[in-house]
Parts: C-alpha cells; sequence; structure tokens
C-alpha cells in the first residue's frame, strides 16, 4: 500500500495472478517480510490489510504451517483476495472488517494467540487508481474516500460542512501541510465543492506558485488528510497495534509498513513501549518499577526498499518497516 499517488506504476505491473484486474496490488518489501516471517511457529497468520492478498499469498505458499485470517474493511478488496487466496483452500478465512477489532477476531478463534500479524498500512494502489472512489486528485469523481462504504462520514461533509478551524486542523495535523490556513480558507470560500477535481483545483489555488513546482503535486498532502480524517486511520492505528502486541503468541512476530511519518512515528513508539515494558526508569539504570518487556525488536530502525525495487516500483519510495517478536520465542 501507499500514501503517494504522484508515484504511479505501469497499471500492468504486479497483478497477482487469477486476481480481479480492477484490484491490482504491487507488494512493497515482499522478500522482507517473507523472512521475517519465515521464522515463526505453526499457527494462525493475520493479515490486518489484506488488500490484494500479494503478502498473505507469499507468506502462505513459505509456511505450510501457517493459516490465514485475513481483514479488511474495503469489499472491493475482500473479493479480489479471495479470488487470489482460494488455492489455499480451508487454511484462509476473510473478513470483512476494520483492523483496530483484531484482538476480538484473534480471539474468537483461537486461545493461542497469533504467531504472525502484518498491517501494510495507508491505501492502496487499486483504490487510487479507482477513479469513482475518490481517493485521488487526478481525476474527478464524487467526494467520498471511504474505505468501507458503509461508513457514514464522506469526504464531501469534511470539506462542505467542517468549520474553518476543524479544517485547518484535519489538513495541518494529518497532511502535515505547511500551507493549511491559507488552503482551508480557500475551500471555505469556494463551498459548495462537488467533486475531487474541483477540489484539487481549489487546493492548487491556494499553494503559493513556487511551492506548486516542487513536491508533487500540491493538493496531494490535503487529499492525504481528508482520507485520514474519512477513515480515522491514526485512531484504528493506535488500537490496532496495542491489539497486535497483545494477541502475539511466544515467538510470534509482527511487521508493520507505514508509508508517512505520522503513522512511522506511531509504529515506533508502540513498539519501544511493548520492547521496554513502558518503563518509566531513567536510562542506563536497571528498572526498579515493575515494567514487563513483551517484544523484542528484531532490528533498530526502520528497514527501507532497496533502489532496485524503488525504480520498478516508485510507491515504495517512502516505505518503512518495523518488525519485533514476542518475548519469550525462538531467537532467529
Amino acid at each position: 500500500m501507499s500514501d503517494d499517488p504522484d508515484a504511479n506504476p505501469d497499471p500492468g505491473d504486479g497483478t497477482e495472478p487469477g486476481a480481479d484486474t480492477d484490484f491490482r496490488h504491487r507488494p512493497v518489501l515482499l522478500d522482507e517480510v517473507v523472512e521475517i516471517l519465515s521464522a515463526v511457529p505453526d499457527g494462525l497468520f493475520v493479515d490486518c490489510t489484506l488488500g490484494g492478498a500479494g503478502h498473505a499469498a507469499a507468506v502462505l505458499r513459505a509456511q505450510p504451517g501457517l493459516r490465514l485470517l485475513g481483514i479488511d474493511r474495503d469489499e472491493r478488496a475482500v473479493q479480489a483476495a479471495a479470488e487470489v487466496l482460494a488455492p489455499f483452500g480451508d487454511r484462509v478465512e476473510i473478513v470483512r472488517s476494520p483492523f483496530s477489532a483484531l484482538a476480538e477476531l484473534v480471539r474468537n478463534r483461537t486461545t493461542e494467540g497469533a504467531t504472525a500479524v502484518l498491517m501494510d498500512l495507508g491505501v492502496s494502489s487499486p483504490q487510487l487508481d479507482e477513479a469513482d472512489r475518490g481517493f485521488s486528485h487526478r481525476a474527478a469523481a464524487p467526494l467520498d474516500m471511504r474505505m468501507d462504504r458503509r461508513s457514514s462520514l464522506r469526504a464531501a461533509e469534511v470539506v462542505n460542512e467542517y468549520s474553518f478551524a476543524r479544517l485547518r486542523r484535519v489538513i495541518a495535523e494529518l497532511g502535515e501541510e505547511r500551507y493549511a490556513d491559507r488552503i482551508a480558507r480557500r475551500i471555505v470560500e469556494a463551498r459548495p465543492i462537488e467533486d475531487t477535481a474541483t477540489l484539487s483545483e481549489v487546493v492548487s489555488s491556494a499553494v503559493p506558485a513556487p511551492a506548486r513546482r516542487r513536491g508533487g503535486h500540491p493538493a496531494r498532502r490535503t487529499f492525504q488528510a481528508i482520507r485520514m480524517e474519512v477513515n480515522r486511520e491514526l485512531e484504528e492505528l493506535a488500537d490496532a497495534l496495542d491489539a497486535a502486541v497483545g494477541v502475539l503468541a511466544p515467538g510470534g512476530r509482527m511487521c508493520v509498513l507505514s508509508y508517512h511519518s505520522l503513522e512511522d512515528r506511531m509504529v515506533k513508539k508502540a513498539l519501544r513501549e511493548a520492547e521496554t515494558g513502558g518503563c518509566q526508569c531513567p536510562p542506563g539504570l536497571d528498572c526498579v518499577c515493575g515494567a514487563v518487556p513483551t517484544v523484542r525488536l528484531l532490528r533498530r530502525g526502520a528497514m527501507k526498499a532497496s533502489s532496485a525495487e524503488i525504480e520498478s516500483n516508485p510507491r515504495a519510495r517512502s516505505v518503512r518497516l518495523r518488525a519485533a517478536e514476542a518475548v519469550g520465542g525462538r531467537a532467529s
């Protein structure tokens, strides 16, 4: 998955055999994910953001002792993944759900926890490429941006009904947009805005001309921010990270791929807290607060895509992979 609609690979690349050709998925850091999860015990593998099932299929092929619980809130993704994963038969169960429900979904299926958990965050390539979803600033479409079309909040409400202050905060915080004040003011002045093409034009007109000539499309960050607001992405991620650490069985591993700094900071913080057990003691001194570590980090710092992968799949450019293993399990 990716949050970079400006980096759009050839739509014919990366299509999974047998998949709905309108829901293409090109897994990022695929070999690295498969290698990290190769050391886990047999048991339940949870792909929290199933998408086109590229990662899930590769892990299942490499690990015959794993069975998959695939989670995605996008109906199109669920349908496409079911086709890709059909050859694995009863080793696969797919659930349409937000991944914040991870703990309950695992508890309902096993008392032993999950031996592998994968999260590939952000919006998927197919969602960006389907113009009618409203995720992309490159085509005219309804202001929707819902990953789960059962949800009530649409981008149209954010754009046309949020107060100036609330809209500015969304764009500044979720989009990390330096021109949030100007953009929010211009959006409010242009209301009602009916489609994504108009929104893109309005946002672009609010960005100073020198800034429009660098750093990708000037509406990219604002579209990202509105999408994240519509789908409550950071709230979902916070709940899912806590749940993932909690459901890992001894020796189980979790991998999280993120694509922008807000997500990556949350992942880094959650894993560090699990690694220390939330220890509050001064650095360098023995712990006396009773904190109990629950994971160990598999490497310091985030893993990034190679230059070769970025060249073949530009959407891998911003990916950061962090991984951890439940304490008490086998060392790699």
